[in-house]
């Protein structure tokens, strides 16, 4: 018996859809995309040609920015997204609108169920486990993606448990935790780092990979981001004292509010500031300083407006990236002169440095885990062994009865009874398909109906012939009128036997 998705016979049609890249088009054009021309040479000089089959095609050829491919029962795969995480190029599209517009194709077919494998990676790290530590869920969880399946015996409750106990993994142990070869004390300063720019107490593996997994997606590549907080921005060569400073720094950011996340130019800012702050200098100062700071749950953001080449400010409040914690918890500098600095490329290199040294297995060092902390490499273990996920839409393709009210729906499924030469097993084989009927069908013609569709969908079912209809309670005869037997809207499943030769 020809088996397709999942426990789902093999349908007859599958549908491809395609987004391609600039490449994978190069590559198809210059291979001929179905028809190219094979030179005969003779010495240096062509002497003639022959049109030849190519077997390059755009379905063949890997690297699209997605591809994905449909069964005509509703069944589906996504088999590829390959689009910019972060900084797209105008000849890009970020991986997020291609998921988006995935997820509108896949309603907008009636998707019933839809598959994918994720073994996305960047930079040497398993996004999936990443993703997973820091929100709860894959990258794919964004749009309905749930655990399909795991492997090497990892089940839904065990995927769920590993989630909790990585998650929940408290920094704190660390400092009494020595993991063989791994520094430990560059480990806690990288977590301290993000402790000072978060503001808040990073208390588990969750909140540090969480808030940091947020800062990636704020900080432009090309810029520098610096925590700011009152005091912060004083040093030993600044001539306004400690309390001036932080008072000009409120003045700015709430005449920032004001805008309501509007870009505003730096007069504008000015202008309304210098209702409370009368020297011109510390103000001027402040504005300088404060350029893509982080001032309590805000990132005040600068820029130059590229067409009126004046500098503008907007403020963003960022608190959503961490948004677990109910009480904040300040770094207070009393020496009031240290400023921290993090740039997109260091922010990537710490990722990185804790991801390797707190999440990746290292072969020969398994048995320095102990404690609570040897549950991170099982855990790990288990989110990673986890690739296949699923996403449910329960669509089913149904006509339009209202134009036809002499028609009703009612739906079907076929149930075959294989003999093995073991013995007869029965087993219902495909989803319920929608069919539009004439109020007066009988049950003959809607088995002629049933047949003819679903041997049309599927290639085991092309001389499928119905023998009964399994579901209803009392036998009934083949002219009988389907909708004084059944309401409209109900289901049934027509069995018939299909022999399996051993």
């Amino acid at each position: 018996m020809a088996s397709g998705w999942g426990n789902n016979l093999m349908c007859n049609k599958k549908y491809h859809f395609l987004l391609p890249s600039k490449d994978t088009i190069g590559a198809c054009v210059e291979g001929g995309g179905g028809q190219k021309y094979k030179y005969k040479t003779d010495s240096n000089n062509i002497i003639g040609g022959e049109i030849i089959k190519s077997k390059l095609n755009l379905i063949e050829i890997e690297g699209h920015m997605m591809h994905g491919v449909f069964h005509s029962n509703g069944f589906g795969h996504l088999l590829c997204v390959n689009g910019s995480l972060e900084s797209p190029t105008s000849s890009d599209l970020p991986g997020h609108s291609i998921m988006d517009f995935w997820d509108r194709l896949c309603i907008g077919l009636r998707a019933r169920k839809v598959s994918l494998r994720d073994i996305s990676t960047k930079k040497g790290m398993d996004l999936r486990l990443l993703n997973t530590l820091a929100y709860g869920e894959p990258w794919f969880g964004r749009w309905g993606y749930k655990f399909g399946r795991g492997s090497f015996g990892a089940t839904q409750e065990t995927y769920q448990s590993a989630i909790n106990a990585l998650q929940n993994m408290p920094l704190a142990l660390l400092a009494h935790h020595h993991v063989g070869i791994i520094n430990i004390n560059e480990i806690l300063t990288v977590l301290s780092r993000y402790q000072m720019l978060s503001g808040h107490s990073l208390v588990t593996l969750c909140d540090a990979f969480h808030f940091m997994l947020e800062l990636k997606s704020r900080i432009p590549k090309e810029n520098n981001l610096t925590s700011c907080y009152p005091g912060l921005l004083v040093d030993t060569t600044c001539r306004w004292s400690p309390k001036r400073v932080e008072m000009a720094i409120r003045v700015v950011v709430e005449a920032l509010k004001r805008a309501e996340s509007r870009w505003v130019s730096r007069q504008e800012v000015r202008d309304a500031a210098r209702a409370y702050i009368g020297d011109t200098g510390l103000l001027d100062f402040v504005l300088k300083s404060l350029g893509n700071h982080i001032v309590g749950k805000y990132l005040v953001r600068r820029c130059l407006n590229p067409v009126t080449k004046v500098l503008e400010y907007c403020l963003e409040d960022i608190s959503k990236a961490f948004p677990k914690q109910d009480q904040g918890f300040r770094v207070n500098d009393s020496k009031g002169k240290q400023q921290y600095k993090i740039t997109w490329v260091q922010l990537m290199k710490d990722i990185y440095f804790l991801y390797n040294n707190i999440l990746k297995e290292h072969k020969g060092l398994m048995s320095n885990y102990t404690g609570v902390f040897a549950t991170i490499p099982t855990a790990s273990r288990i989110i990673l062994d986890t690739k296949y996920f699923l996403k449910e839409y329960k669509g089913v393709s149904e006509p339009d009865s209202r134009i036809e009210a002499d028609k009703s729906k009612i739906y079907c499924a076929i149930m075959l009874a294989t003999n093995d030469g073991f013995g007869v097993e029965e087993k219902v084989m495909t989803p319920f398909e929608c069919f539009l009927m004439r109020n007066d069908v009988t049950f003959d013609e809607l088995k002629v109906e049933v047949e003819k569709t679903f041997g049309d969908m599927y290639l085991g079912l092309r001389n499928f012939t119905t023998r009964s209809i399994n579901n209803l309670m009392s036998p009934i005869s083949g002219i009988e009128l389907v909708f004084n037997v059944m309401k409209p809207g109900s289901k049934i499943v027509l069995g018939g036997m299909k022999m399996v030769k051993g």
